[in-house]
């Protein structure tokens, strides 16, 4: 509650009228509470306002509860610079929506790097993990709050239905008092009204059925088998938790009232992020994660992986025997991949500068037009990863087909489209799809021009 008035001290140079201050409750000269009556108590407004303020999408609040698979957005907050992270989402396979958690407020209002990033769902799950843990040992106390918001709800429910039959007993009382105050002479004009009676007790008689029979299929009181199913879901909370009737919006308010800020710190470039969840009451738990990162580099263990897969490739083991060895080992690879594959093997070799390979030799290769070449060569002549140029094929930014008789990828590119590939390669990592401001308003002035083509300006990536 806030008080607007003028102050000549606000006001502008020779204009002493002009300006608005606004004064909180302890400034306030007069506060007379409850004088005249209101809608709703003080109590209950100022409570409305905190929920109005911390819905509001600011830097200093958690924001209002959305429906995004997120469940700490709003709560996460950057362990190196202390500004609170966004989220932002990817679509995966099947349109499965992602989110990420980002720090970019200095990249924001200060065109510097950004701080940090990491895949929301690994921090999902530690804090999920922690929250169900230690609600556990409330099992019972959440059973019989459960139970008493059940009743609470019948209870309203039964109050609604009490207030629908008194309006039907209204309304039969009402239609017999017109009738009985009636002339007998005006027989059309009773006749009606008797009519309206007649419906009016039909109208009460159906509605107090319909009260009987919802009072004998739920009644206020909860029944013993119906504490105990509530009991044993609230032992089961994971259960609970994971139920398809449980909503993101619902997990969220619940991680609310338990956790004040999760503390993300990613150590370097490494797939190592030191978490730090403050509860509510100001208790502290630390541990440290481990996030999905892009490329084997980023890796805090990728020398020990490239000197053992150098080993086990030197002991002349095959790629998928490598494989094996490297997750028996505890090895693992990045992304959201659970375990190494041959695929990931022979990419892993393959960047140590180790040919081992598992398809046709070159000399059993169908022969090729000029200027074409077979993906798994360009790629090595490139120096970059065959999944991603394979993921550039398939997304038009290299020229490619499926070769019908051997069923590999071949490219087409003459020396100046290897040139384009190669700077395309040095662009960082997620700057390939967007264009300098500049060239998007180039673009847009080119559209503008009559008779021009409107990808005449078009930047090539």
């Amino acid at each position: 509650m806030v008080a607007a008035h003028w102050i000549p001290g606000g006001a502008s140079r020779g204009r002493p009228c002009t300006g608005r201050v606004r004064v909180g409750r302890g400034g306030w000269l007069v506060y007379l509470p409850g004088v005249l009556p209101a809608y709703i108590s003080i109590e209950q407004y100022e409570r409305n306002m905190q929920r109005l303020d911390a819905n509001r999408s600011r830097a200093q609040s958690l924001g209002a509860v959305r429906d995004g698979p997120a469940l700490l957005a709003g709560l996460v907050v950057c362990g190196r610079c202390g500004k609170k992270m966004t989220v932002r989402y990817q679509r995966g396979r099947g349109g499965k929506l992602h989110p990420v958690y980002v720090c970019s407020r200095a990249k924001s209002d200060y065109a510097a790097a950004r701080c940090q990033q990491l895949a929301g769902p690994c921090v999902d799950a530690h804090v999920t993990d922690l929250l169900l843990a230690a609600m556990a040992p409330a099992a019972l106390e959440v059973s019989l709050a459960a139970a008493t918001d059940v009743e609470a709800q019948r209870e309203q429910v039964d109050q609604i239905w009490r207030q629908r039959l008194e309006r039907a007993d209204y309304q039969a009382e009402r239609a017999r008092r017109q009738y009985q105050l009636a002339e007998p002479e005006n027989r059309l004009v009773v006749r009606q009204l008797e009519k309206d009676w007649e419906a009016a007790l039909a109208e009460r008689q159906r509605i107090g059925e319909e009260y009987d029979r919802f009072t004998a299929a739920r009644p206020r009181t909860l029944t013993a088998a119906e504490r105990g199913q509530i009991r044993a879901l609230a032992a089961d909370l994971p259960a609970v938790w994971d139920a398809p009737t449980t909503t993101d919006a619902d997990r969220k308010q619940l991680i609310r009232h338990l956790v004040e800020q999760v503390r993300i710190t990613v150590l370097g470039t490494s797939e190592k992020v030191d978490a730090e969840v403050v509860w509510a009451g100001g208790h502290r738990t630390s541990a440290q994660i481990t996030r999905p990162v892009a490329c084997l580099t980023q890796l805090s263990y990728y020398p020990q992986l490239a000197a053992r897969a150098r080993e086990l490739a030197d002991s002349r083991y095959t790629i998928a025997q490598i494989a094996g060895r490297l997750n028996a080992e505890g090895f693992r690879p990045p992304k959201r991949s659970p375990v190494f594959t041959p695929n990931a093997v022979s990419d892993l070799l393959r960047a140590l500068g180790i040919q081992r390979s598992r398809i046709p030799a070159s000399r059993n290769r169908p022969a090729l037009a000029p200027h074409e070449w077979w993906l798994r060569d360009l790629a090595a002549h490139l120096g970059m990863s065959q999944v991603t140029l394979d993921a550039w094929v398939r997304r038009g930014w290299a020229d490619g087909y499926l070769h019908p008789q051997a069923r590999l990828r071949v490219v087409r590119a003459d020396p100046a489209e290897i040139e384009r590939l190669r700077a395309l390669h040095q662009v960082p990592r997620g700057q390939h799809n967007r264009r300098r401001w500049l060239s998007n308003q180039a673009a847009f002035m080119n559209t503008e021009r009559e008779g021009t083509d409107d990808n005449a300006d078009e930047p090539r990536l």
